[in-house]
């Protein structure tokens, strides 16, 4: 480790240390001169409505939500979006839910200049709702422009608040400011709290508010100052003024590579007096480089704050003269104290980092996608932390690859690794060593053990950042997709048309995923998932309709939007049955629920999460939250499907991930299994797979790979004719870290004692190796009965496939949508049994299902405690 000095024009510099150079040297030196000649040549400060031929202009990024209409903010270092006035505009659905949680005139997405590179959801001076209008403001002052929102005293009871929001060539972020003003003959109060959302990482120094971009390797950063306000003794979240008192709020919102960057902005735009602080970090050795992982904490005021080297190594930041102690930090490196003057430029450099190499290929030694999860092993090892559960490079204590060849830097130590791609396929396992300034080795082949031929996987309901309740990265969840060996997704984001094509594309994983363009429509009640459909991204939502209170309403809307397609899927998502089929207002008496929706949707989830109660023996179940003296009860939808399906609701059950992150709530938990003439996911075709869909054809899995078929070659969702009985071949593969210990025949739903078959019981039907049982089931039949076959391991997990995620106690389990079998030749016919249970209306409370449940035999013990999700 060593630093030195590098001085004059010529030291190697980032941009921002160039213009300082530029600025403050006397005399030029000539490459000084091209780079101010290059500077002064970069557009000027302008403002335009986005619009066609305009639209590919833009800001790009990570959260951007611009759409034609919008209006574009540039100058020679940032680029911004104003939202404009439209109804219903919204930078997604979670922003701000209700009526009131539109955000005309917001400040929606915040780059770097050229960057696309913007991580910003929403910034809304004084809280959001509609506004009368938003346009270009006239600016006179030279190198700016500037974008006005006003809402009028008449629309906003009595109170005119106007927010420009203004950008500067020269200037690293855009001025906001704010005019309250009481044009009414009384007092009125007004809100001035704003809105900025959505970060993990935060903190306030020095009265500056700074945010970190949700994956910090997307090297972004935003502080926010209040720079002046008047009219006023002391502002408060809520302020009351006098008629025509005048409140004026002047803030900067700054943006940097880093948090630390940003805030130095900030102080620069407050007045602050500052000077840049540059330099360059680079690993020590012949085959040193630049380090471009590293973390310096910054020390400004009391707290230290996040600054990041950029691709070369670089940084720069503003702070005020004088001696600093920077922290530098990076996984798998000694921590090093780095004493430095302000201004100045230095290099530093660091011990080579400790870390292991990854080389994983497919049996065809090719490059594959796949997950690979760490455990320290030495005694009082701290916890892993490669990053936060939203991104797929470093989440927790995993890594998820999408090509199988990565470096994960580690402190050294001792770790048991763990590579995996999905149920289908084996794992590797070893202890490896991780010795301080070395990089160690692990090759190694995934086989894949399960044979799924002529039948693929697939989950219809996953999220990314753009469906606007979770932070994922959109390119998190695709390479969580393709390491979970999921070959059929389609897009669901919340509330809009989307596609993730051109990202599956973009990350070379189109051989691995195919995905058709879709929605899950959201609201208070019943979201419902539909696809294919046609985005038009620069419209609201992408082009989607809105979602309605009446479920009906809003399936009609989606089977007939952009007109009826023969392929299109229509599914309910975690329903609560009782109030779509049994109880509409959820007043505790049966009225049939939203009579007809049952015959206008495909398909229902009866999964949605790592939860396997497909052989529960009640409607519903009592736990005690973890610190509360309240039970808790929870309906138990699988139950209810079985309770409806006798009575002739043929519904096919679907069993997804519903995923928000990588790490924890991911894909892999439940995944469909249907037919399909490929097995290359590259060529498949929803339009062939929809008919299969549609007709039942699917096996719900948490890894297990089940396959039922009747004598007469009749499989999941078929009817079949069986006088006095019928054989089921039932055949279930696991791969080498998965089990079974039971398979349970489900006759009209219920669990037939004589068709319960374990390794305690009838040890000589399993088998231990990938195939864990094959066998011929007679079921005998007087009556019509649909038959479900559930395979589970009752006391198994998962955690060799999962490690430390919620995921790893799952069990491994799979069953069949029903084969409804007619016995007597004259059709199939419901049995009608509830299963014990009347059919369960809305309101039952906690003291209701324990005398139920006590009355039923099923409640011989204290509900346990649970901690809360």
């Amino acid at each position: 480790m060593g630093d030195h000095t590098q001085t004059g024009a010529d030291s190697k510099d980032d941009s921002g240390a160039a213009v300082w150079y530029a600025l403050h040297i006397p005399i030029m030196k000539p490459a000084a001169i091209l780079l101010a000649l290059a500077i002064s040549s970069l557009p000027a400060a302008e403002v335009f409505e986005a619009a066609h031929g305009r639209a590919n202009e833009l800001p790009k990024g990570k959260e951007a939500d611009g759409i034609l209409g919008d209006f574009v903010l540039r100058s020679d270092k940032v680029e911004a979006l104003i939202s404009q006035n439209a109804p219903d505009r919204r930078a997604n659905m979670s922003t701000f839910y209700g009526e009131d949680g539109v955000s005309p005139g917001a400040l929606y997405d915040l780059t770097l200049r050229g960057a696309d590179n913007d991580q910003l959801v929403i910034y809304s001076p004084c809280g959001h709702g509609p506004v009368s209008y938003v346009k270009t403001a006239n600016v006179k002052e030279a190198g700016s422009a500037a974008v006005e929102s006003v809402t009028t005293a008449a629309k906003n009871g009595g109170v005119f608040k106007r927010h420009e929001y203004r950008v500067k060539d020269g200037v690293q972020g855009i001025f906001i400011t704010t005019v309250l003003r009481n044009e009414a003959d009384q007092p009125r109060k007004t809100f001035t709290r704003d809105d900025l959302t959505k970060f993990d990482s935060t903190g306030t120094v020095d009265g500056i508010r700074w945010a970190d971009a949700i994956n910090p390797a997307h090297k972004c950063g935003y502080a926010l100052v209040t720079l002046h306000v008047s009219g006023i003794a002391k502002l408060a979240d809520t302020i009351e003024l006098q008629p025509q008192q005048e409140v004026v709020i002047s803030r900067f919102f700054a943006i940097g590579t880093s948090p630390a960057q940003a805030v130095g902005e900030a102080m620069s735009a407050r007045g602050d007096k500052v000077e840049l602080l540059t330099g360059a970090i680079g690993e020590v050795g012949p085959k040193g480089g630049p380090v471009t992982t590293a973390t310096l904490s910054v020390p400004i005021g009391r707290a230290l704050v996040p600054g990041y080297t950029d691709d070369k190594g670089r940084f720069s930041f503003k702070l005020p003269a004088g001696a600093v102690e920077l922290l530098v930090t990076d996984l798998g490196r000694p921590d090093v104290r780095w004493p430095r003057q302000v201004p100045g430029d230095r290099e530093l450099f660091l011990d080579a980092a400790a870390g292991i190499r990854f080389a994983i290929t497919g049996e065809d030694g090719k490059p594959l996608p796949c997950k690979a999860h760490f455990a320290p092993l030495d005694e009082n090892a701290p916890q892993l932390n490669l990053g936060p559960k939203w991104r797929a490079h470093g989440c927790v204590d995993q890594y998820h690859s999408e090509n199988g060849h990565f470096t994960q830097q580690l402190p050294p130590g001792k770790y048991r690794v763990v590579v995996v791609r999905g149920p289908e396929y084996g794992h590797i396992a070893r202890e490896i060593t991780v010795e301080a300034g070395k990089t160690a080795e692990f090759k190694g082949t995934l086989k894949r053990l399960v044979d799924t031929k002529g039948w693929i996987s697939a989950d219809f309901h996953n999220h990314s950042t753009p469906s606007g309740d979770n932070v994922c990265d959109t390119d998190g969840r695709l390479i969580n997709i393709a390491v979970e060996h999921l070959e059929f997704t389609p897009t669901t984001e919340h509330n809009r048309f989307y596609d993730w094509e051109p990202q599956i594309k973009a990350l070379g994983l189109d051989p691995f995923i195919k995905t058709v363009k879709g929605i899950e429509l959201t609201g208070s009640r019943q979201h419902v998932n539909a696809f294919p459909f046609e985005p038009e991204p620069l419209k609201q939502n992408g082009g989607a309709p809105d979602w309605n209170d009446d479920p009906r309403v809003t399936v009609l809307t989606l089977r007939r939007w952009q007109g009826e397609r023969a392929e299109r899927w229509i599914q309910f998502n975690h329903p609560d049955l009782s109030n779509m089929f049994i109880d509409r207002d959820r007043d505790g008496i049966a009225d049939g629920g939203f009579v007809g929706v049952g015959g206008m949707i495909d398909g229902s989830e009866s999964q949605n999460g790592p939860g396997t109660d497909i052989l529960a023996d009640s409607p519903f179940k009592l736990s005690r939250p973890k610190g509360s003296l309240a039970m808790k009860v929870s309906q138990v939808r699988e139950f209810v499907w079985r309770q409806l399906l006798n009575q002739g609701l043929r519904v096919t059950a679907v069993g997804v991930a519903d995923a928000h992150s990588v790490y924890g709530n991911g894909v892999g938990c439940w995944r469909c299994y249907l037919p399909s003439s490929t097995d290359e996911p590259a060529k498949i075709d929803w339009a062939e797979l929809s008919p299969h869909a549609k007709a039942g054809h699917i096996v719900l899995s948490t890894g297990p790979f089940l396959e039922v078929t009747t004598q007469n070659g009749k499989i999941a969702g078929d009817d079949d004719r069986g006088t006095g009985g019928i054989d089921l071949k039932v055949r279930v593969q696991c791969t080498d870290w998965m089990d079974i210990d039971r398979v349970q025949v489900l006759v009209n739903s219920r669990p037939d004692p004589k068709l319960n078959f374990t390794r305690a019981t009838h040890p000589q039907m399993f088998k231990d190796g990938v195939v864990k049982f094959d066998e011929k089931i007679h079921v005998p039949l007087q009556h019509d009965a649909h038959l479900i076959v559930v395979a589970i391991d009752e006391d198994g997990g998962q955690a060799t496939g999962f490690g430390t995620s919620d995921y790893a106690r799952m069990r491994p389990c799979a069953y069949n949508n029903p084969i409804y079998v007619d016995a007597d030749g004259h059709g199939f016919t419901p049995n009608g049994d509830t299963l014990g249970f009347d059919l369960p209306a809305g309101g039952t409370n906690a003291d209701k299902a324990r005398a139920l449940l006590e009355r039923a035999g099923l409640l011989n013990e204290e509900p346990k405690t649970t901690a809360r999700p």
